[in-house]
């Protein structure tokens, strides 16, 4: 899978070329398991196969965001700090996330725990922390 996005998402589409063509592969089946288990309310327990096209830096990043427990958010600055790297170059990273949820990203934060830097909207990102956090929305 190389991009998974909200319907008006900032980036929405990036990763797709002028080659790519409509069709069904296996690996849809499993996104779509993970997102009814994940909509659900349960922790889906794996992670559809992800081909994550970027720079080494943003895969470094979205690979620690992945990382990041199920019900748990982490700052910004800590992901820097983790990386060796300013805030604003992981926001960056972060902001382009091709694999909406599944990379979730939703759950990184700005200082003092609030709620920033969503490219899907912050009212969604309020909404899949309340899921994680109590099971439904």
């Amino acid at each position: 899978m190389t991009g998974l996005w909200f319907d008006g998402q900032a980036h929405f589409g990036a990763t797709l070329t002028a080659s790519c063509e409509e069709g069904w592969l296996p690996v849809f089946d499993d996104a779509f398991r993970w997102l009814d288990s994940y909509f659900g309310g349960y922790v889906p327990g794996f992670t559809p196969q992800l081909c994550l096209p970027g720079t080494p830096f943003r895969q470094a990043v979205w690979q620690a965001l992945l990382d990041i427990p199920y019900g748990e958010t982490v700052s910004y600055g800590t992901l820097a700090r983790q990386l060796g790297a300013s805030p604003r170059a992981v926001g960056g990273a972060v902001g382009h996330n091709p694999i909406s949820l599944i990379i979730p990203c939703h759950r990184v934060l700005g200082a003092g725990g609030r709620l920033t830097g969503y490219a899907a909207g912050l009212d969604r990102k309020a909404r899949l922390l309340q899921l994680e956090r109590t099971g439904s929305l």
